[in-house]
């Protein structure tokens, strides 16, 4: 066991301590009510800000937005943000081991994801070493998470490059909603873990709220039968403190953490923490400016591959105004400043090994309201990255209400994923560097429905079309090694659709869809040594239902179903998996529930390159004991 790990006693002592506690609640007073409370119709009301940087009523928003709201996580019962996504049925979540995974949307999912923007609470989490995200080291308490917005398509204009296949948003809840005192304590046969937060009121309307989070996982199994080596523990604690008022709003939060990943290829270890401090107040009887600022330090030693020290600062300043009943403007400006530290080795090098890198960015985008149903959208983003210089995101969109609560959507879309340092300046005994790779670009169109069909039924569909003129190639060069290229075009499309029918006051069903088909080929002129397979691993179809039922006022049962199709180029065969959770309600402030994921303990192969490589993920369990006050 690591010296960084806690012992399974301890954790089991703590455990023990929590259901004292929570018997001390017995006569606690009803909480107050949450978004697992509200109605389907009152769900309808559900406001977003990802679509257009400025809140709005998701019946209204013209793009493919699903929401995973405080009550989904809940009812889940996930320990983690990778099992919380699954939730969304237009992303894929791949994981090959219990600590690594590629999540997208719209396919080009290879050994990562780097086409999908990752934000939580307004900070940019993926990392300008291969412009994806290290899942690995994202440390979240997920009882703290208000909603995650996921955009399937473009959103380059408002959120800037490599938001070319989608946008996913996590917002966790302000220090006000978080009052009060929560304990957390789960364990099964393969993970354990803790969570404890505390939060009070401040001097000037203000609210604060620490906490902190412990999690391990045990070994697991490759599809061969080896021991996987993905092992893991993990810590993270911080703070966040809000003021609120009819003048401004302020955020200040902080959070370090720690993890120990066992892994095949060498042991991983990570560490970091964030600051980040945001403001807002109105600017006039019908404008707002918001200004925010974070930094982020990580550090990462992958044994036997890389070291990397990276801190970035990031600004930004944003306007929103009304400048008449018919039509409104939102502006803004950021800079990000990236200092990356590599130390080399024979494995994997970077030239430099040393490089501070600066983005700079402009947009504007305007809505104007035709008439009262029909509402056009145009929007333009100027942005400056290291390797191509300015770049250019536009995006045309209409929302035409065809009846009360339905809604037609259309857009038009450009979206560029920008050279990352391993396109441009990783090398390797057999891969050399490349000063000419170029942004990969996506040209894309939609069209969507979305409507409310009766006080219990909501839908949504959309159909895309995406052009990729210069996706990422692996060319051989004249001295027998190979150099990243953008060698292969590419177009896909597809259909993705969810909906919600409550057939009753206590039972609701969720459900949704992908379908998409793709043709990559390689440009004329170019030679690629490692075929579609580098960029291309995507099932052609994924579905889920999930089913919530309220037994009494004590109990809820959950069964969730999901269905993942052929990967072709890994050959994954399709999969189906069954979820489940039942939770008791002890009492108005404590709550105990069993979590069981892949119910039907079959050998579950999620990515991954072969037998050797993948985990098959079989039946696990665990028990989480929840006190609130």
């Amino acid at each position: 066991m690591s010296a960084f790990a806690i012992p399974r006693t301890a954790i089991r002592h703590l455990a023990g301590c929590g259901i004292a506690v929570a018997g001390s609640a017995l006569a606690a007073p009803q909480p107050s009510p949450g978004l697992e409370d509200l109605t389907l119709e009152q769900l309808t009301e559900i406001r977003v800000t990802s679509a257009s940087r400025r809140e709005e009523r998701l019946a209204s928003v013209p793009a493919s937005v699903y929401v995973i709201t405080a009550d989904d996580i809940r009812r889940a019962g996930a320990s983690n943000i990778v099992d919380v996504l699954r939730l969304a049925p237009n992303l894929f979540v791949g994981r090959s081991d219990a600590s690594q995974a590629v999540i997208g949307a719209r396919g080009q999912y290879a050994g990562t994801s780097n086409k999908m923007l990752v934000l939580v609470d307004g900070r940019t989490i993926y990392t300008p070493l291969f412009s994806g995200v290290f899942w690995d080291a994202q440390q979240l308490v997920i009882e703290d998470i208000e909603r995650i917005e996921v955009i399937s398509g473009p959103a380059a204009t408002l959120w800037g490059t490599n938001g070319v296949n989608g946008v996913i948003n996590i917002t966790t809840r302000s220090a006000r909603q978080t009052t009060g005192t929560l304990a957390s304590a789960f364990g099964g046969n393969l993970e354990r873990g803790l969570v404890a937060r505390q939060g009070g009121t401040l001097a000037g309307d203000g609210s604060y709220r620490i906490f902190a989070k412990y999690r391990e996982t045990d070994e697991r199994r490759l599809e061969n039968g080896a021991p996987a080596h993905d092992s893991s523990h993990r810590a993270t604690a911080g703070l966040r403190a809000d003021w609120e008022s009819p003048a401004h709003t302020a955020t200040v939060e902080a959070q370090v953490y720690r993890a120990d990943v066992d892994n095949i290829g060498g042991d991983r270890d990570l560490s970091g923490g964030h600051l980040l401090a945001r403001w807002s107040q109105p600017a006039g009887r019908d404008a707002s400016i918001r200004l925010q600022a974070y930094y982020d330090r990580t550090e990462r030693t992958h044994a036997g591959s890389f070291e990397e020290k990276l801190d970035i600062l990031d600004l930004e300043v944003q306007h929103d105004w009304q400048l008449r009943p018919t039509y409104r403007v939102v502006s803004g400006a950021g800079y990000r400043l990236a200092r990356d530290d590599i130390m080399n080795t024979p494995v994997i090098g970077f030239d430099p090994a040393h490089r501070s890198l600066w983005w700079a960015s402009a947009f504007v985008q305007g809505e104007w309201s035709a008439t009262p149903q029909l509402q056009l959208t145009a929007g333009l983003r100027g942005e400056r990255n290291p390797y191509t210089g300015l770049e250019w995101l536009p995006n045309l969109r209409f929302a035409w209400r065809t009846a009360h609560d339905h809604l037609v959507w259309g857009a038009l879309s450009r979206a560029i994923r920008a050279p990352s340092r391993i396109d441009r300046e990783a090398f390797t005994p057999a891969l050399r560097t490349n000063d000419t790779f170029d942004s990969e670009v996506a040209d894309v169109a939609e069209i969507g429905y979305r409507a409310q069909l009766s006080p219990s039924v909501n839908v949504s569909l959309t159909a895309f079309h995406q052009r990729y003129p210069n996706l990422r190639s692996a060319e051989p060069t004249a001295d027998g090694n190979v150099v990243f290229a953008n060698g292969f075009e590419g177009r896909s499309s597809g259909v993705e659709g969810w909906g919600t029918w409550r057939l009753m006051p206590w039972w609701r069903l969720t459900g949704g869809f992908t379908v998409m088909t793709e043709t990559i080929r390689l440009r004329s002129g170019f030679t690629d040594v490692g075929g579609v397979t580098v960029i291309s691993n995507d099932p052609r179809h994924t579905a889920q239902l999930r089913s919530s039922w309220d037994i009494g006022r004590a109990w809820e049962a959950d069964l969730a179903v999901r269905r993942v199709g052929h990967v072709p180029n890994f050959d994954i065969p399709a999969t189906t998996v069954v979820d489940s959770r039942i939770a008791w309600r002890i009492t108005p402030r404590v709550d105990a529930s069993l979590v069981v994921q892949n119910l039907l303990d079959r050998d579950d192969v999620e990515f991954g390159a072969g037998p050797d490589a993948r985990v098959a993920f079989r039946r696990s369990y665990f028990l989480r004991l929840r006190w609130q006050v």
